[in-house]
C-alpha cells in the first residue's frame, strides 16, 4: 500500500443474504469476481453494501473470504468506518494486513454537530493505532445519510498532517460545487465521483474516477466511459449512464440493485435484504421489471451460481 493504486470505477458491493439472512459468502464472492471482470473495483462494505446492517464479526468473515479467494486487494477498498473508535481500527487493520490498496472511511456518524476537532481526533486515532505505513485513507463524504459532513478545513488539516496517509475522498454530497472545490483546492488528493451522474466532469476536472451503486449492476458503461472520457462521444455516453442511473434511482436503491441481479440471474435469493429495508413487491417490483425489459438490461456472464 505505499503507491495510491485505485482508480476508474468502483462498486460498494452488495451484499447477499441467505433465507435466514447471514451474509451468503459464496454469492458474494461470485458477484465480486464478475465485478473484477468488467473493471470494477470493490468498494465492500459501503452504503448500497447494508455494511451497517452487518456486525463486525461479519465483516471480518467476509474480508477473510475475499482474501483466501484471491480477489485482488489492489483493486479492493473495503469501508471500515464505524461509530465505535476499536471497531474502525479492528476493521483497518484488518483490510491493510490483507494488502487492500486503500480503505473507505466514514466519520462516526451516530453524533450529531461535531466539530472538525473532533473528527480529526477519530481519524487520528485510528491512523495511530493502526500504525501501518501501508495505510491509505480515502475519505467518506455522504451527507444525505451520515448527517455529518467532512469540510474543506478538515481535508487540509488531515492532509497537512498525514500526507502519505490521506489518499483521496469519495463525495456523495451531491453537490457538484463540493467536488468542483475540491478537485481544485487540493493536490495529490483523489476525487472519487459518488454517483456516475458526475464521473465525466469530475474527470475533466482531474478527479480519479467514480465510486457508484448502480456499478453493481451496470458497470460495462460506466467502466468504459471511464476508459474513453476523452472521446467525441463521451457526452452521449455519459448520458446514457445518467439515464439509467436515474431510471434506477426512483426506486429504492438496495432493494431495486438485489432485485436486477435477482431478475438477470433468476436467482431470487438475490431479493433479501436486512430489516429495516424491504424488498421491492407487488407493482413496484413490476414496474421495475418493466423498466429494465425497456432498456433491455442484461448483465452479460453474470450466472446463476446455483
Amino acid at each position: 500500500m505505499t503507491e495510491k493504486t485505485l482508480r476508474g470505477l468502483l462498486s460498494p458491493v452488495v451484499t447477499p443474504f441467505d433465507a435466514d439472512l447471514k451474509p451468503d459468502t459464496k454469492r458474494w464472492i461470485e458477484h465480486s469476481r464478475w465485478l473484477l471482470s468488467q473493471d470494477c473495483g470493490l468498494a465492500v462494505f459501503g452504503t448500497n453494501s447494508e455494511a451497517n446492517s452487518l456486525s463486525l464479526d461479519e465483516r471480518l468473515t467476509l474480508l477473510d473470504a475475499a482474501f483466501e479467494a484471491d480477489l485482488d486487494p489492489a483493486r479492493m477498498m473495503p469501508g471500515t468506518g464505524a461509530c465505535a473508535l476499536p471497531d474502525a481500527v479492528t476493521l483497518t487493520r484488518r483490510a491493510v494486513e490483507g494488502g487492500c490498496a486503500g480503505v473507505l472511511m466514514l466519520p462516526p456518524f451516530y453524533y450529531k454537530g461535531v466539530s472538525d476537532d473532533g473528527l480529526f481526533a477519530f481519524y487520528d486515532r485510528v491512523i495511530q493505532a493502526v500504525g501501518d505505513a501501508r495505510l491509505r485513507i480515502y475519505l467518506y463524504h455522504i451527507p444525505p445519510v451520515s448527517q455529518v459532513p467532512i469540510s474543506l478545513d478538515l481535508i487540509e488539516r488531515l492532509l497537512k498532517a498525514y500526507p502519505d496517509t490521506i489518499a483521496g475522498i469519495k463525495d456523495s454530497s451531491g453537490d457538484w460545487a463540493n467536488t468542483s472545490a475540491m478537485l481544485d483546492r487540493f493536490e495529490n488528493f483523489d476525487v472519487f465521483a459518488g454517483s456516475e451522474t458526475f464521473l465525466l466532469s469530475t474527470l475533466r476536472g482531474g478527479g480519479a474516477g467514480c465510486i457508484s451503486a448502480t456499478a453493481n449492476i451496470n458497470p460495462a458503461a460506466i467502466s468504459r466511459l471511464y476508459k474513453s472520457w476523452q472521446a467525441p462521444d463521451a457526452d452521449k455516453q455519459q448520458a446514457a449512464v445518467t439515464d439509467f442511473r436515474e431510471a434506477v434511482s426512483a426506486y429504492p436503491m438496495i432493494p431495486a440493485l438485489k432485485a436486477a441481479i435477482a431478475w438477470a440471474t433468476g436467482d431470487e435469493t438475490w431479493r433479501n435484504v436486512r430489516p429495516p429495508l424491504m424488498p421491492l413487491d407487488g407493482e413496484t417490483g413490476k414496474g421495475f421489471v418493466r423498466m429494465l425489459e425497456g432498456r433491455g438490461f442484461s448483465m452479460p456472464g453474470r450466472r446463476n451460481i446455483d
